[in-house]
């Protein structure tokens, strides 16, 4: 039969509702108060339900229908299935294994100015520009001079192989031209020396590489510049193969002079970019 309770407070819409049972069912039907509202519920064939119970209720048009009781929640959690083996002694099935952890990578930068800078001359070091560990550097032999050629060195110690199995990712020299033959732009021919500290005889040269176009200090721009080398140099003298940079050529030309650390505080000049991975 119809129950007018819901003109109050309509229900439509809700789907199926939980209410409570406030008599046991009888003839197919029971009340029940489903969201603060008294409506008899008629009572699916085969379900029991007694005053108290908590029982899910659907509306269809006008009419309730108790379709189901709700019993508590259980006191103790579902188990699996049996597999008739002992779990407690089983272990677990194997699973994917877990990712490598990805490497740390550090990066950093290391600066190396020069224990000595110097200029070889006549089979000997030069002491008449000044100290023969801080002079400065030039290459050639200067227009109708009865002196030999010049090479000139920058040595860089210990220092670089400090990060020793580091990787070296980029290398620079900084590099000022001063005044000396012409004035216009001229580039050094820079070599890879093997000694790190000024051996008493010629260092031994090694690769070769043309350095950068300069010309003369406050007269032709640019004089001055911070000059990518090779990057296998950087990591040689990481590696401790290689130690200190040169300027020379086996002619007389062109005839240059770069500052030492005693006429410029920068000068020669190695910084080593590197990363490490562990």
């Amino acid at each position: 039969m119809a129950d007018w309770a819901d003109t109050r407070v309509s229900l439509a819409g809700q789907g199926a509702l939980v209410g409570v049972a406030m008599t046991a069912s009888a003839a197919g039907a029971c009340l029940a108060n489903v969201a603060g509202i008294q409506v008899t519920a008629r009572v699916v064939t085969g379900i029991s339900i007694a005053a108290g119970n908590s029982i899910l209720v659907l509306r269809r048009g006008s009419v309730y229908w108790a379709i189901a009781t709700l019993g508590p929640a259980p006191a103790v959690p579902p188990s699996l299935p049996s597999t008739g083996q002992d779990t407690g002694s089983t272990p677990p099935p194997p699973s994917d294994p877990a990712p490598t952890p990805k490497p740390t990578v550090t990066t950093g930068t290391l600066v190396c100015p020069p224990i000595a800078t110097s200029t070889w001359r006549d089979g000997s070091w030069r002491t008449d520009i000044g100290s023969s560990t801080s002079a400065d550097t030039f290459q050639g032999r200067y227009g109708g001079s009865g002196f030999g050629r010049n090479s000139g060195f920058a040595f860089y110690g210990s220092k670089p192989r400090s990060i020793a199995g580091a990787t070296v990712t980029k290398a620079t020299v900084r590099l000022r031209r001063l005044t000396s033959g012409d004035y216009g732009q001229r580039s050094p021919t820079l070599r890879l020396v093997t000694q790190s500290t000024r051996p008493a005889g010629f260092p031994t040269l090694n690769e070769s590489t043309t350095g950068p176009v300069l010309g003369v200090v406050y007269q032709v721009s640019p004089w001055e510049t911070t000059f990518t080398i090779p990057t296998s140099w950087g990591q040689a003298m990481v590696d401790g193969t290689r130690g200190g940079l040169a300027i020379n050529i086996s002619s007389d030309d062109p005839y240059i002079r770069l500052a030492g650390r005693g006429s410029w505080s920068a000068a020669w000049t190695l910084t080593l970019y590197w990363r490490r991975s562990s």
